[in-house]
């Protein structure tokens, strides 16, 4: 097996996915490059739902090993939202523009803990044999009171983590891929991976 299907067409997400797993002895590839044009509906109500929903489509249509993810923002002044809607928050086409400031908005007479968030993410693997897997990873932090920085894609610009002094759209990609909530859903899954490329006879260097 040398190849890998990540079941997303987000390329703000294949470039982080793609640092984080390259040191795996297989190519990483988005649906696009595998030539996939699926349109998947994701009505799970939690993130290991649908990134299994996700993971387990694109494997029926190839047979390949393929991982996808479902993460998101649960802020915890507005009862965990937008969560597993996320993407879809105030509707599929409205900018992060929009959804950041709306989430600023909604926590105009909030500050300190109480402007709790976190972003979750589950990344799931169909394998070859018809086996799946989730990991989880999260990272713990706060709204910002604006939206700042220029790395990241996302709600990436609102998301303030305290350790750090700023958002995560703020911080060197290589930072961000150790602390993030998909950095550590990745390496937990990485090691899943190579369990399984090893009980499978591959060379794992």
């Amino acid at each position: 097996m040398r190849k890998i299907i990540f079941a997303t067409g987000n390329e703000g997400k294949m470039k982080e996915i793609r640092m984080i797993l390259a040191d795996l002895p297989v190519e990483v590839v988005s649906m696009k490059e595998a030539g996939l044009d699926v349109d998947i509906v994701e009505d799970g109500t939690t993130f290991e739902e649908n990134a299994l929903i996700k993971a387990t489509t694109i494997h029926k249509l190839t047979g390949d090993l393929v991982l996808a993810d479902d993460s998101g923002l649960e802020v915890d002044y507005m009862n965990k939202a937008p969560g597993v809607y996320s993407a879809r928050f105030l509707g599929e086409d409205t900018s992060y523009d929009v959804k950041n400031q709306y989430i600023i908005d909604q926590l105009k007479d909030v500050s300190g803990n109480d402007r709790s968030a976190r972003f979750v993410c589950v990344i799931a693997a169909a394998f070859p044999d018809g086996t799946t897997k989730t990991c989880r990873g999260t990272i713990e932090g706060q709204i910002g009171y604006a939206p700042a920085g220029e790395n990241g894609f996302g709600y990436d610009p609102i998301f303030y983590v305290p350790e750090y002094g700023c958002s995560t759209a703020q911080l060197p990609p290589e930072v961000k891929n150790k602390i993030s909530h998909r950095g550590k859903a990745l390496e937990a899954m990485k090691k899943v991976i190579c369990e399984y490329l090893v009980k499978n006879g591959e060379h794992i260097s």
